[in-house]
């Protein structure tokens, strides 16, 4: 390293969700903040993730619904896709959110961005090739790469992953994704639905995170749009084409495309920052920190996918407030029962959050109760024409909400009620004695906890006191 040497306050690697909130806080209490990026300002989920994908389902979605519109008794002709305006619509998305996140805003808040690759240079130091940075607090947001698995003959052939896919010019004829997790499925559908063929190889279940009944009304529509579902299927090799060949219990099985996308998983992005340097301790998942999101090196936290503990921009945001209270304020903080909203963004969506059936079960034996509800009940979807999709509610015996997973449109905008739920500690009367618009989808949450007191609220001995007291009235 080489350059000048200066003093901050707080130093931060990396500028995407979680760094830039802790940046932005700090630096508009006042604070000396020195902002290191090697990459685009934003980090992964404006620039390869969050933004452009959803982007790209808007599409995905339109063209669906132009060819479904029918049903609703509009008769739309011919679906055209103009895949060149289609990803000139996804790099606008980026590109109106960029300004929020960019060097500029930055620098006018006060702090000091450096576009550079930067790594511990001892405990208390962080350098990159024009500045070193003694700061009295450095946070870790360096996100998460693409995992790219070990595959024989993979490193041989051109394949795509979220870091690339949505620079393609022209739209795969045949799409194979390699991975059947929220990223492959929410892609292999879009991409399906603005017309390439897709198949999705997935070594397990297709969402196999996710609530068995919840994912099968997913995996049912992933058919339906005529995406090819090979699960239970493990990769062994890859040979030019792109071709994938995959076996199970019965064989080997060649698959064989125009594009290969890698969707298994991320890995944390921190090989290159010389932890050791720094007695940093991680683990495969990220830096290992306590509840504060501290690491082994009480001068350096983690947040975001670096830390480990999940990997969703909300979850970031979420520990950049947490570490500004504690680094900052000396305040006493908890990251170990945050109550993190997931969604996976495919048509339906699927969302949950806290324990689904089986961890709450597994946890709690069977003093647990579940409640369904599906959407065919609900008068918004019937009007709409789409009833697929239900809520599923689990709870201890007395009441207490465990986790919820919600399947349907816009599942995503109404788990954020449940998120409240959980992190508040609500109980479910305060849900039912809520007033929800007539008519929404919202209602479900609504109907769900109302279930849940139905056995009581109509048993023989409700029925009773009811008759005792109409003779008394």
């Amino acid at each position: 390293m080489t350059g000048k040497v200066i003093k901050a306050d707080l130093a931060v690697i990396g500028a995407g969700s979680g760094g830039l909130s802790v940046a932005a806080g700090a630096a508009q209490l006042g604070l000396k903040v020195v902002l290191f990026e090697k990459g685009e300002m934003g980090g992964d989920c404006l620039n390869y993730g969050c933004v452009p994908s959803k982007a790209l389902i808007a599409a995905a979605s339109a063209a669906h619904e132009a060819r479904h519109a029918k049903a609703l008794g509009v008769h739309a002709p011919e679906v055209v896709v103009d895949f060149a305006q289609v990803m000139a619509h996804v790099h606008a998305a980026i590109a109106a959110i960029a300004p929020h996140d960019s060097q500029e805003r930055f620098e006018g808040l006060g702090v000091t961005v450096v576009r550079e690759p930067a790594r511990f240079l001892d405990a208390r130091t962080v350098g990159s090739a024009s500045l070193s940075v003694r700061a009295r607090k450095i946070v870790i947001a360096t996100g998460s790469s693409a995992a790219v698995p070990p595959i024989p003959g993979l490193d041989t052939v051109p394949y795509l992953t979220n870091e690339s896919v949505f620079e393609l010019t022209e739209a795969p004829s045949r799409l194979i994704v390699l991975g059947g997790g929220p990223i492959g499925v929410e892609l292999g559908q879009a991409f399906r639905r603005l017309g390439s063929e897709v198949v999705i190889v997935e070594a397990d279940k297709i969402l196999g995170r996710e609530d068995p009944a919840a994912a099968a009304i997913v995996i049912e529509q992933l058919r339906a749009d005529g995406v090819e579902l090979m699960a239970g299927r493990k990769a062994i090799r890859v040979e030019a084409g792109p071709t994938l060949v995959v076996e199970d219990a019965s064989g080997e099985t060649r698959i064989s495309g125009s594009h290969l996308l890698v969707a298994v998983g991320r890995k944390p992005a921190l090989d290159d920052l010389d932890l050791a340097a720094a007695g940093i301790e991680r683990n495969r998942d990220g830096v290992i920190t306590d509840k504060s999101l501290r690491s082994s090196n009480r001068r350096v936290y983690a947040v975001g996918d670096a830390a480990g503990r999940g990997q969703f921009t909300h979850l970031a945001g979420a520990h950049a407030g947490l570490v500004v209270r504690r680094a900052i304020f000396g305040l006493p903080v908890n990251a170990d029962n945050l109550a993190t909203p997931r969604v996976t963004y495919a048509d339906p969506e699927l969302a949950a959050v806290g324990l689904s059936e089986a961890e709450a079960r597994k946890a709690h034996g069977d003093d647990i109760r579940v409640e369904v509800f599906d959407f065919a009940g609900n008068d918004r979807a019937i009007a709409e024409g789409d009833t697929r999709g239900m809520g599923k509610l689990i709870t201890t015996a007395k009441g207490k909400v465990l986790g919820v997973t919600l399947v349907g449109r816009h599942a995503g905008d109404h788990i954020a009620l449940w998120a409240l739920v959980l992190s508040a500690g609500l109980k479910l009367s305060q849900i039912t004695g809520m007033i929800a618009p007539y008519p929404t989808r919202g209602e479900i949450s609504k109907r769900l906890a109302g279930q849940w007191y139905t056995p009581a609220l109509f048993s023989a001995r409700t029925r009773k006191v009811v008759s005792i007291l109409k003779r008394l009235a």
